[in-house]
């Protein structure tokens, strides 16, 4: 950011993006959450966030948690490396520094597939590089840095620092851009090998007060100056741009202006250059100086200026950025299935990529080559990357037996992200089921007495129950038993009226399914399933005799 007083266009190389994006200051939950419903609204989704990671503050667990929030909010870091203050000047780095930041930087489960790295800040600024402008030296530590970042992954996108285009030459506090930029390709030009994007601080100059309808240098098309200097200068390398500083201060204008302007700068500039891929305007909270004039939060309050509601209904659209996927799906599935029957099965899903799985973003389990009678999978709501859930695929299948193969796998829309392997399956006919039960004593006469067996899979959900059983010399037959398959394994339960519940277990086989409960007892009097003080009203109110024995 400058605080002196002092183009082009091509054709879109990149797939549409939402463009609009803001700088964080600090990643706490409420300034992310301002952050997504400003740029995720109207339409929007995936829009951008500038933060700062200094030196002092890698740690591995809070830096991993603003990832995962940003990744639930729908925002694509960008990451500018910092060092730390020392004074009023910032440490300057070193090339043995890069090491270091490239280990805790890869040891993060990004957002994006795209790593969005910037190196240091405004290095034509002496406070800023360690109290002297020094554009040879910036080169070697930016390079040292871009090849320990490129050898950890290629998904590093590295871009230099966004340079202060206002600042004069008066080394050592402070150099030209266009000179430092010379200086930094004369010294190291092979450092544009290793840089992907071009970072641009494109203010609204001289004194943030210049009109969204300025151009060139020092305008908010600054970036576009810039492009053409770096061309000039030989590097011909098409270079998408990010502006990740830029705005004006409402001490300047009011509110209301500052957000005319900024929507006239989208509009006009930013939006329509297929260059430009992302746009962060500084800041969203900051509640001191010297950047309070910035703010889009006013002072001592959570309340927010006029701009960033101007801001958050400017129409916007919805980004798809690539992130990896991985993980795996497990299909512990039984072979063999029965006919006439319904059926729940579980399906782990583990995610280990970047993405959200989620309906809402568009995943889906799909059977493919092959086919059943009737089935449908059950949502995926928010597997979150290392974690893991379970999907639930009901089926209902024929009458007919059958051979069957069916592969499943993972989508989003109608992109296939993942293969979850082929299930061989046969339908076979229904089992019979024989059970033996006797009550003590008994209540009533064995050829009155009836009988309902329930059968519980592994978790715990009723799949199939039958009501009205006779038994003969206490031996029930069930002929055909729905929705159970073989080798899996059951819980049986029988009910009889008056008689507490009996269970036993059994695990299905194709014939002889045979199960004996220990004898009814005669303690359920109301019927609810369970012997309590109730039991005893009931069982006066069913049998009045028992009055007589009663004081």
């Amino acid at each position: 950011m400058s605080f002196f007083l002092a183009a082009g266009s091509v054709s879109a190389v990149f797939s549409p993006n939402n463009k609009v994006g803001i700088h964080l200051a600090v990643p706490s939950d409420e300034d992310v959450q301002k952050a997504s419903d400003l740029v995720n609204s109207t339409g929007g989704k995936w829009g951008y966030v500038t933060l700062v990671i200094q030196e002092n503050d890698r740690n591995h667990d809070k830096w991993q948690g603003v990832f995962d929030k940003l990744r639930k909010k729908r925002l694509i870091p960008i990451i500018r490396i910092g060092t730390e203050p020392q004074g009023a000047m910032w440490k300057k780095p070193s090339e043995a520094d890069a090491k270091g930041w490239a280990e805790f930087l890869s040891g993060l489960n990004w957002v994006t597939k795209d790593r969005y790295i910037i190196l240091f800040n405004e290095p034509n600024h002496g406070q800023e590089w360690g109290g002297s402008v020094n554009p040879e030296d910036y080169a070697s530590v930016s390079l040292a840095f871009a090849k320990e970042l490129k050898h950890k992954s290629s998904d590093f996108f590295i871009m230099l620092a966004g340079l202060d285009a206002a600042a004069p030459s008066q080394v050592p506090a402070y150099e030209d851009e266009a000179v430092f930029l010379s200086k930094i390709i004369a010294s190291k030009k092979e450092i544009f090998d290793q840089i992907d994007g071009w970072s641009s601080h494109s203010y609204p100059n001289p004194g943030f007060a210049g009109s969204p309808y300025d151009r060139g240098r020092n305008s908010i098309a600054n970036y576009q100056w810039e492009l053409s200097l770096l061309n000039s200068l030989g590097i011909e390398k098409e270079l998408p741009v990010f502006i990740t500083e830029t705005g004006w201060p409402h001490s300047n204008f009011s509110p209301e202006t500052v957000g005319q302007y900024l929507n006239a700068a989208y509009e006009r500039v930013w939006n329509p250059d297929g260059r430009v891929r992302a746009v962060t305007p500084f800041v969203l909270n900051y509640q001191g100086e010297p950047f309070l004039q910035f703010s889009w939060q006013k002072k001592e309050s959570t309340e927010m200026y006029d701009h960033y509601f101007l801001m958050q209904g400017m129409a916007k659209i919805e980004g798809s950025p690539e992130q990896i996927e991985k993980g795996k799906i497990t299909l512990d599935l039984p072979k063999e299935l029965l006919v006439d029957s319904t059926y729940t099965l579980p399906i782990r899903l583990e995610n280990k990529g970047q993405a959200l799985w989620d309906k809402d973003e568009g995943y889906q389990l799909k059977l493919e080559e092959g086919s059943v009678v009737d089935s449908f999978f059950s949502d995926i709501k928010e597997v979150a990357p290392f974690e893991d859930d379970e999907v639930y695929l009901y089926i209902k299948t024929g009458s007919k037996k059958a051979k069957n193969k069916v592969k499943i796998s993972l989508y989003k829309g109608d992109r296939k992200v993942m293969d979850g392997g082929v299930w061989n399956y046969m339908t076979g006919p229904l089992p019979k089921l024989t059970f033996r039960v006797s009550r003590i004593p008994k209540l009533r006469k064995d050829n009155n007495q009836k009988y309902e067996i329930q059968v519980f899979d592994s978790k715990e959900q009723l799949v199939f129950k039958k009501k009205g059983i006779k038994t003969i010399k206490n031996v029930g037959v069930i002929e055909q038993v729905r929705n159970v398959y073989p080798a899996g394994r059951y819980r049986v339960v029988v009910l009889s009226d008056y008689y507490l519940p009996r269970q036993t277990f059994i695990t299905i086989k194709k014939e002889g399914n045979e199960v004996t409960f220990k004898p009814l007892l005669p303690f359920d009097f109301n019927k609810d399933g369970k012997f309590d003080i109730v039991d005893f009203a009931a069982l006066i109110r069913n049998f009045p005799l028992l009055r007589l024995f009663i004081p």
